[in-house]
């Protein structure tokens, strides 16, 4: 194979990778923009259920692939793992096309979703690892388009699913506009299962060690087994808040448990970047809970305190649906990222780059920024409904904190932990960042609207006064991040001498441009 021929074929089997990932992100948010309102609206949950169950979800599907990428790995192998993800994911979106009220059959199609999830997303990244394995010149822009087709899906979904929803419920009523969104999600894995069909012989090169050998029938056997019960254990901790919350913090006292004891039984050489990769990590967990009120408070304050109108001047320029807001995030991604990585480019060749935890600090403030807007609205707001455009400001500032402090958890982690930790340490920090999840969800319950107050005079203030405390929460952590960065430089300058690990953060930044929030 010539020179030529092996670039082409690389970047066939990267497209073939990426066109199946577009098509799983625009299944799952086009899922996500609608599940809060479909709970509290077709369902009638309480603000406070809804919140938690979805964000118990949320905490489900982000533990869920440090297990399916240990599944692909080992057992069945990526490329077949990353297919049985796919195909699972479908069929969960499906189930929730069925017209029902049965929360345990919601809460059942949640967890099919949850163990698609956790077979389909590992193994698609490194699915692309593999493609570009020792060509570390080309992996850092695959993985920014990679990450630009992560956004493009939940782009076109977010803002599709409410419309149809709408329309359908509009013109054929009886709530079918719910279902046939879902369908829609549904449809867009099959696309992307069509696409992978037609294209799979570029990538039959590429794989883990099982993918080489015929299918383990037996081994196939107990993974759906498995899958199976992972399935109904995750419909229980749904619907029994008790239950999610055992779950949760059971399983934070088991990463703080891991950090200790790696950090104990470590090298002295290896002791500070574990360390520091502790500090940081506990920062991505706050982060997380601010995350968290995209989908929670943020969406139903949309829902009942913002005026769906854009206006410019007197002139009507569009309406949205009060979820398709949630589209501003990947669209503000988008526009932020090139500039955010050129902003590192120049940086680092001026020698004016700074670290990863000045990185966070400033993501902090500007989440900050964006939580005050927010809270600010009731200012701006006419019969307690404000402005369509305060939204889009506050998702800005929220959107480049994400990329500051969400975007750069995986470069944490590859910078500060040993190579033979590395799989074991990404999955506590999945582990830890679905902990996260579940938190924001509690805090999202501290502006639960009681079910019999309807006026959004009465409602504004519910919302504003939470988002107020997270500025002043997202204030508290930009201090406490800023406070630790003399400890943090001490840290990695120790971490530097003893592995030799000169280079600088912005390469590491571009690698990480995956977005890890699922």
């Amino acid at each position: 194979m010539t020179l030529g021929a092996a670039k082409v074929s690389k970047t066939h089997s990267f497209m073939t990778v990426s066109l199946i990932e577009l098509w799983e992100r625009f299944g799952y948010y086009g899922m996500q923009a609608l599940i809060v309102y479909f709970m509290v609206q077709r369902l009638g949950f309480d603000d406070s259920r809804a919140n938690l169950v979805w964000s118990a979800c949320a905490a489900l599907i982000y533990v869920s692939p440090a297990i399916g990428g240990w599944v692909g790995d080992k057992i069945l192998g990526t490329k077949r793992t990353m297919l049985l993800g796919a195909g699972v994911l479908s069929v969960g979106y499906a189930l929730m096309t069925v017209p029902t009220e049965n929360t345990w059959f919601l809460f059942g199609a949640l967890g099919v979703i949850v163990v698609g999830n956790g077979l389909f997303k590992p193994n698609a990244g490194n699915l692309v690892r593999k493609i570009y394995e020792g060509d570390d010149s080309k992996i850092d822009s695959a993985f920014t388009i990679y990450y630009m087709a992560v956004n493009v899906g939940s782009t076109f979904s977010m803002l599709l699913t409410p419309w149809i929803k709408d329309y359908v419920n509009a013109t054929y009523g009886n709530e079918f506009g719910w279902h046939a969104a879902f369908a829609v999600c549904c449809v867009g894995l099959l696309v992307g299962l069509g696409n992978y069909a037609i294209m799979r012989k570029t990538v039959s090169e590429y794989g883990s060690e099982p993918d080489s050998r015929p299918v383990d029938k037996s081994k196939l056997a107990i993974v759906l087994a498995v899958a199976a019960a992972s399935v109904v254990l995750s419909a229980v901790i749904l619907e029994y808040q008790t239950v999610a919350r055992i779950f949760v913090y059971a399983a934070g006292i088991a990463v703080l448990a891991i950090f200790a004891h790696l950090i104990r039984s470590s090298e002295v050489s290896e002791r500070a970047g574990l360390i520091a990769a502790l500090v940081l990590t506990v920062q991505t967990v706050f982060f997380f809970v601010f995350y968290q009120q995209m989908s929670t408070s943020l969406a139903l304050f949309a829902l009942r305190n913002v005026d769906w109108e854009f206006n410019v001047l007197g002139m009507h320029l569009w309406t949205w649906s009060p979820a398709q807001f949630q589209a501003l995030n990947p669209i503000w991604i988008m526009v932020l990222s090139p500039v955010l990585a050129w902003t590192y480019s120049w940086a680092g060749r001026n020698n004016k780059d700074f670290s990863i935890a000045g990185k966070f600090a400033l993501g902090f403030a500007v989440v900050a920024v964006g939580f005050f807007i927010y809270g600010f609205a009731g200012q701006f707001a006419v019969d307690g409904k404000t402005s369509s455009w305060i939204m889009i400001w506050g998702y800005g500032s929220y959107s480049l904190g994400e990329l500051l402090v969400s975007g750069l958890g995986l470069a944490m982690i590859a910078r500060y932990v040993p190579a033979r930790m590395g799989g074991f340490m990404m999955g506590a920090y999945f582990v830890a960042s679905g902990i996260s999840q579940y938190l924001g969800g509690v805090v999202a319950n501290f502006a639960s609207v009681p079910e019999d107050i309807k006026d959004p005079l009465q409602t504004l203030p519910i919302y504003t006064s939470l988002f107020n405390k997270l500025g002043i929460a997202a204030v508290v952590c930009t201090l406490i991040a800023l406070a630790v960065l003399p400890l943090m430089r001490r840290l990695t300058e120790t971490h530097h001498s003893h592995n030799g690990n000169g280079h600088d953060d912005s390469a590491a930044a571009a690698l990480s441009d995956v977005k890890t929030e699922q």
